[in-house]
């Protein structure tokens, strides 16, 4: 059992909430990255996929550049505009819209808040133990199951070093 919040009644059905029951948490990193969000899908009982409520405040981005080889996800802003980086091309997303970052599809994407004021979004993802996240701008790859990044550039052919 968990001693996060949840939804869960006494008889252990997980019930709707307002998302303003719903504790915000946060990380920034290196003065760039980072952004606030509410786990809805967490306090509502979800265990296959990830609702977040997001909020990127101006000026910083909300993660490296990169992309899943299995799972999907989606962004659909609700306040706000920001900037969604796909590959090497910039859109400008408003109130209403909404992107699908379909599961292997090898082009980079993430979001910067380039406005004087802040953004909320609903961030949607599959939630795949086995998924491989791709960072092109790093050369990262981060492998969820063992929960460790390697270099993409540490390559080696199958047979190589073999007895």
């Amino acid at each position: 059992m968990t001693d996060k919040p949840t939804s869960i009644n006494a008889a252990g059905v997980f019930e709707p909430f307002s998302a303003e029951r719903v504790p915000w948490q946060e990380e920034y990193n290196h003065g760039r990255y980072g952004s606030q969000w509410q786990p809805l899908g967490d306090f509502g009982g979800g265990s296959h996929l990830g609702v977040l409520r997001e909020e990127l405040l101006p000026g910083w981005q909300s993660n490296l550049l990169h992309y899943h080889l299995l799972e999907e996800e989606h962004v659909f802003i609700l306040e706000g505009m920001l900037t969604l980086r796909l590959g090497d091309k910039s859109y400008l997303m408003k109130p209403g819209d909404h992107v699908c970052f379909p599961a292997g599809q090898a082009v980079g994407h993430c979001l910067i808040n380039h406005t004087d004021k802040p953004c909320r979004y609903l961030l949607i993802g599959e939630r795949n133990p086995h998924d491989v996240c791709v960072y092109p701008e790093t050369g990262r790859v981060g492998v969820k199951l063992m929960g460790e990044g390697y270099r993409r550039a540490a390559r080696m052919a199958y047979w190589e070093d073999a007895p």
